[in-house]
C-alpha cells in the first residue's frame, strides 16, 4: 500500500515537502524552506518530522528555495541518498543553496548576539556550507520525458512545468504487491503561466490515478 504525508505547503504556501511510502521505499518530493513571517520561518528550525536517514531518495521539481531550501538540512541529519532533478535545476542549486547557507549563518549570528545579551545559549544555523556541499554531491540529473528508476519498484520521469529554468512535474509509477497495474501519480510542482516569452508551455500526459497539486494551482 502506498501512502503520502504532507509536511509542507499545507496550511501555508511554502515549505513544499511530501513523503511517499511505498512498500520498502520512502522518498520525498521536494524539501522546501518555509518563507514568510517570523512564525512561518520558525518552522525551519524545528526537528524534521521524519527520520532523514530513512529517506531513500528525493525527487526535486525545481530550484526555488520553498521547494529545495531544506535539502541541506536533510543531509545534515543523515540523508545519504540521491536527489533527482533536471540538469538546469542542479546548476541553479549550486548558487541558490550556497547563498541560502550564508543567510542561515548570518541570521544565526544576529540572533546569537541578542541571546548572549540575554544570557541565553547560542543557536546553530539551520545548516552550514558543509551541509550544502554534501548535498550538492548527492545530485543526480535526468532529462525531460526520460524514465529512470531510483528504486526497483519505482519509475519516474520529468515533464516540463513551464515555471522557471529546469522546472518539472514528476510522473511516478509504483509497482504495488498483488496488483497488475502500476499506481500512476503526477506531482505538479509549480506550474508556469501561459504565453511566456522564454519557456515552453507546461506538458504532461493523462490518465493518472492521483494528481498532487498545491492549492495555489488547484
Amino acid at each position: 500500500m502506498t501512502s503520502i504525508s504532507f509536511y509542507g505547503a499545507a496550511g501555508t504556501v511554502t515549505g513544499s515537502c511530501s513523503l511517499v511510502e511505498a512498500g520498502d521505499a520512502r522518498f520525498l518530493v521536494d524539501c522546501g524552506m518555509f518563507q514568510g513571517n517570523k512564525t512561518v520561518r520558525a518552522l525551519n528550525e524545528q526537528d524534521l518530522p521524519f527520520a532523514a536517514g530513512e529517506v531513500d531518495f528525493v525527487i526535486l521539481t525545481h530550484a526555488h528555495i520553498d521547494h529545495s531550501g531544506l535539502l541541506p538540512k536533510l543531509t545534515k541529519h543523515g540523508f545519504r541518498g540521491r536527489v533527482y532533478c533536471t540538469a538546469p535545476t542542479a546548476d541553479l542549486l549550486q548558487f541558490m543553496l550556497r547563498d541560502s547557507a550564508n543567510i542561515q549563518r548570518s541570521d544565526a549570528e544576529r540572533k546569537n548576539r541578542k541571546l548572549r545579551r540575554a544570557g541565553e545559549p547560542d543557536i546553530e544555523p539551520v545548516y552550514s556550507m558543509d551541509d550544502v556541499e554534501g548535498l550538492l554531491g548527492q545530485l543526480a540529473t535526468a532529462d525531460y520525458e526520460e524514465w529512470f528508476s531510483p528504486h526497483d519498484a519505482i519509475e519516474v520521469r520529468f515533464w516540463n512545468a513551464g515555471h522557471m529554468l529546469g522546472s518539472a512535474s514528476a510522473e511516478v509509477k509504483i509497482a504495488e504487491p498483488g496488483k497488475s497495474n502500476k499506481l500512476r501519480m503526477l506531482f505538479s510542482g509549480d506550474i508556469g503561466p501561459e504565453e511566456k516569452a522564454f519557456h515552453p508551455e507546461p506538458d504532461a500526459p493523462e490518465g493518472f490515478d492521483y494528481l498532487i497539486c498545491e492549492s495555489t494551482y488547484g
